[in-house]
């Protein structure tokens, strides 16, 4: 049935699923440990809180010195012992209940069973001598999307609540085999289809860099949640840019693998049957430890015999010694300065530029990266996903009653001022015959072999002998923008999903600051988005937001990324001076 002809003008169903969404916020509320609610918030006006978790007085210092430790480090302690799973889990769930006091990042909160499982993780350490799998006691957060057996996934849909899970979702499992401790979920936008985190159940997710600003979405809770470090490493998932965009609004490392690298089976999704463009599972942390350990914990577990469509690609050690990058010596690193359809805001192409001088006092090439058909990759994938995407939505609030959050506007967060007409502020297209569909396929199918083509093109113009290794691109085309402001498609991330290639996300060590991002004069504008872009950019409202850039790698190749993410990070932080502001 299609959106528009839902009907919500029932005042009994318009008033059920508010009282359903405030019960469950209430159930939400009494799993909060009483004993960690803080009297002492900041007020609204304290816009950046990043600080807040360790002046507030509730961490002890050893509990600080555990959720600012990275997962290398996290790793190594509690697989000798020297920190219990016990310790570091009460720590990280600790710290997760003040982030979420401050930015509204959580969902699911099971601590109690989270602590039960790490005192066995203990007992086990103590009674073996060594520890249960790679990822022994590690507490790691996950979207809300994955499923926990016994616990609710209702990623931003009212009709969701009540609907527990009979089993864990595949990625759950593994992730306790290895070891891990499952402890919170996060939140996420009602259809996980925005770039912005917000829904009628648990409310907007905020970015504390500056609360003013978008923690982005749909991964918004995950990272809200580990930039305050109440997490050191947590699961999103990314169809267009919903793990990409987070990590770079919050200054974080992520992966988006190739769709099948990490198992996606058992968790709940929107757009489900649209096979063209799969989503990804894939990590977000304070450290590119955290990528690493998780994908190599996840690959060791064979995913491909739990998961029909996982790939069968084990860890490849060859892979991240860069064999086929000329063992990382002296790699060529391609920029895309912009994508021929918006052009980034001054933030942005700073850290661009930042990122190539740093690569080349490194040692590396690096040259331009000419966009090949981007409007076109973006419009055939645009149709894709709104081929159904407008019923789908329709029959996910249609169920409960709930209208369709059609803008991110704070103005909605108000549940009382909301009509219960059907949306008409967020137009799809029809839906699309099968056949039209088939054609829709058919291009991108061609798109992405002459985008395989131009890449193999630019051996002419390396030195190494190789093609291009990696693309180095903006993740948006600006950083965390006010909330409500973020309304327009993903062009910098989407594009990639259309490809099927793997990225990652690295913060530069950069913030945005007026003084050095000023204005600029208007230029060609290549699209009305492209404009409406220019349009709201103000250096004042951003200052502070982390700046991130996003590195391109070939299909599958994650473990390549992440060495060549290394090599970035290395070189970015050793020229890479952070702005004062």
């Amino acid at each position: 049935m299609d959106s528009q002809n839902v009907e919500f003008t029932s005042t009994a169903k318009l008033q059920s699923w508010k009282e359903a969404a405030a019960e469950k916020k209430r159930r939400q509320v009494l799993s909060i440990p009483k004993e960690w609610v803080l009297s002492n918030l900041p007020s609204k006006e304290e816009v950046n809180v990043v600080g807040f978790p360790e002046a507030c007085g509730l961490l002890t210092s050893r509990e600080i010195e555990i959720t600012n430790s990275e997962v290398d480090i996290l790793l190594q302690k509690l697989a000798t012992g020297a920190w219990s799973s016990v310790d570091v889990t009460t720590a990280f769930s600790k710290r997760a209940i003040i982030a979420h006091q401050l930015v509204n990042c959580l969902t699911e909160i099971f601590i109690g069973r989270a602590l039960q499982r790490a005192a066995e993780l203990d007992e086990y350490l103590k009674t073996n001598g060594k520890p249960i799998g790679p990822l022994h006691g590690l507490p790691i957060s996950l979207k809300d999307q994955v499923s926990i057996k016994g616990l609710e996934s209702t990623i931003g849909y009212v009709s969701c609540i009540g609907r527990y899970a009979s089993k864990n979702a595949v990625l759950a499992d593994i992730l306790e085999s290895c070891g891990a401790v499952l402890y919170v979920k996060t939140n996420v936008p009602q259809t996980l289809m925005w770039v912005e985190t917000y829904n009628h159940i648990f409310g907007r997710t905020l970015n504390p860099h500056n609360r003013t600003l978008t923690a982005g979405g749909s991964s918004g809770g995950e990272g809200a949640l580990i930039a305050l470090r109440g997490s050191p490493l947590g699961v999103g998932s990314d169809i267009a840019g919903s793990i990409r965009v987070p990590a770079a609004f919050n200054g974080l490392y992520a992966l988006c693998p190739s769709p099948g690298r990490v198992p996606y089976a058992g968790c709940v999704n929107t757009l489900e049957g649209q096979d063209s463009i799969l989503s990804s599972l894939g990590p977000l942390s304070s450290s590119l430890s955290g990528i690493k350990a998780f994908l190599k914990s996840v690959a060791s577990q064979k995913p491909w015999l739990k998961d029909p469509l996982a790939i069968n690609k084990p860890w490849n050690e060859d892979e991240y010694q860069l064999a086929d990058h000329g063992n990382g010596k002296r790699l060529c690193f391609a920029i895309m300065w912009h994508d021929e359809f918006i052009l980034p805001q001054p933030p942005v192409t700073r850290a661009l530029e930042a990122t190539k001088q740093a690569l080349l006092a490194a040692g590396h090439q690096v040259i331009d990266w000419k966009p090949f058909k981007h409007p076109d990759i973006f419009q055939a994938l645009w149709v894709i996903w709104s081929a159904g995407a407008s019923e789908d939505f329709g029959t996910a609030t249609a169920l409960s009653g709930e209208p369709l959050v059609t803008t991110m506007e704070p103005d909605g967060d108000n549940l009382d001022s909301l009509s219960p007409s059907a949306p008409e502020d967020r137009p799809l297209p029809r839906g699309l015959s099968a056949y039209e569909l088939w054609q829709e396929q058919k291009k991108r199918r061609q798109l992405r072999e002459e985008y395989l083509a131009h890449w193999n093109a630019t051996i002419t113009l390396t030195d190494t002998g190789r093609p291009v290794d990696a693309i180095v691109s903006p993740c948006a085309p600006f950083v965390a923008p006010p909330h409500g402001k973020n309304n327009l498609p993903p062009s910098y991330t989407m594009i990639w999903n259309a490809l099927n290639y793997a990225t990652l996300v690295l913060p530069t060590g950069l913030l945005a600051n007026p003084s050095i991002d000023v204005r600029k004069p208007p230029h060609a504008f290549f699209t009305d988005l492209d404009k409406a872009t220019y349009d709201f950019y103000d250096p004042a409202r951003c200052a502070g937001a982390p700046i991130s850039v996003q590195l391109v790698g070939r299909t599958s190749e994650e473990e390549a990324l992440i060495a060549m993410g290394e090599i970035v990070d290395v070189a970015l932080k050793t020229k890479v001076v952070p702005a004062k502001l």
